[in-house]
Formats: C-alpha cells, sequence, structure tokens
C-alpha cells in the first residue's frame, strides 16, 4: 500500500530508493472505522493523512449547529486542517471518515524533520500545502461565481467517485445548498 504514497509523491519529485527508504517510517498506516472523528475541532491538528481507500471530509458546525462540509478527499489524496496544520493553531474543522478508510498518516513534528533530511520532502510539502490553498480558492470563488447547479455539474465532472460514495446530505453541504436542492438538481439533470 505503501506504493501509492509513493506514488502520491512522484507525481511532483521524483523519488530515489534512498528517498523511499528514509520516507517509510515517517508513515503509519491505520484503519479509521466510518463517522471515526480523526481530527477533532478546538485542538491542534497533529496528522497529515494520505487516503489509500476510502472517503474523508473536513466539516464545522455552524451558529445553527448544523454541519458545513468544507473538503471532502477520497483515495489517493491529503488531507487535513491545512492552515491549522501549518501554523500549529487550534482548528475549527472537524476531520472524519464518511466510509472505512485506510490512510497513512504522519505527525507533524516527523514531517518536519523528514522536510529538513530531504530536499525532495521540502519541495513536495510546499506543493501539498500550495494546492491545498489553491483548492479552497477555487472553492471560494465556485461558491461565488457559479450557480448550484453548475457546482454540482462540475464536481460530477470532476470528481465522479465523490457523487457516487459520499451522503447527500455532505455532497450538498460542500457546494453551499441545502440536500433538497440537490435532489432537484439532479432530477433535472436525469430529464
Amino acid at each position: 500500500m505503501i506504493d501509492n504514497l509513493f506514488k502520491a509523491f512522484s507525481t511532483q519529485v521524483e523519488l530515489t530508493e534512498s528517498d523511499k527508504e528514509i520516507c517509510a517510517p515517517y508513515f503509519e498506516l491505520i484503519t479509521f472505522s466510518k463517522n471515526s472523528i480523526v481530527e477533532e475541532e478546538n485542538r491542534v491538528p497533529r496528522y497529515l493523512y494520505f487516503i489509500v481507500k476510502g472517503f474523508m471530509r473536513l466539516f464545522y458546525y455552524d451558529d445553527n449547529g448544523d454541519e458545513v462540509t468544507t473538503f471532502i478527499a477520497s483515495s489517493n489524496a491529503f488531507i487535513t486542517p491545512f492552515l491549522e496544520f501549518i501554523h500549529e493553531r487550534k482548528s475549527k474543522e472537524n476531520l472524519e471518515c464518511i466510509t472505512d478508510c485506510d490512510v497513512y498518516k504522519a505527525e507533524r513534528i516527523s514531517l518536519m524533520e523528514l522536510i529538513n533530511k530531504n530536499e525532495n520532502f521540502k519541495q513536495f510539502s510546499l506543493t501539498i500545502f500550495e494546492q491545498a490553498i489553491a483548492t479552497t480558492q477555487l472553492r471560494a470563488n465556485d461558491l461565488a461565481t457559479l450557480t448550484a447547479e453548475l457546482r454540482y455539474k462540475k464536481l460530477l465532472e470532476q470528481q465522479p467517485d465523490i457523487i457516487q460514495n459520499v451522503p447527500v446530505q455532505y455532497i450538498a453541504s460542500y457546494l453551499g445548498i441545502k440536500p433538497q436542492s440537490l435532489s432537484r438538481i439532479r432530477r433535472q439533470l436525469i430529464k
């Protein structure tokens, strides 16, 4: 399974066998059950997660106590509350397993050690965090400029696995709409 992790690294930097040997001890394979909260709000996130199998989401509770999903990730993706993880601040978000999940996790302090040891991992970590910031910015732009139907179509086109495997209420929340509105959009697209 660690080959999946190395493949993700290899999309951005070329890893030598030595790099792989250095990296492997820093990542621990863990299985989480569906609905497990692996990072809690009001705590400093401790780990960066690489999803081998399954779906995870970041969410917070709004002023009405409703869950608001801010990010959904699937296999071969990294996830954590990134800004809080980088700056070691308490997060307002929870990280939850939507399905049973197999993940590699790396503790922040260990990642910093790995980054300081190896230039390839330093470069790769910068890429991961840049992508996280870009994804957040794109989502904010989509929420501000696209209709609900266009946001759904974009998700359907770019990440169909989420549409097929994630409960409607999480998808609707991520798209910034009510589940009933999402059901209506889906019905209209089928016609």
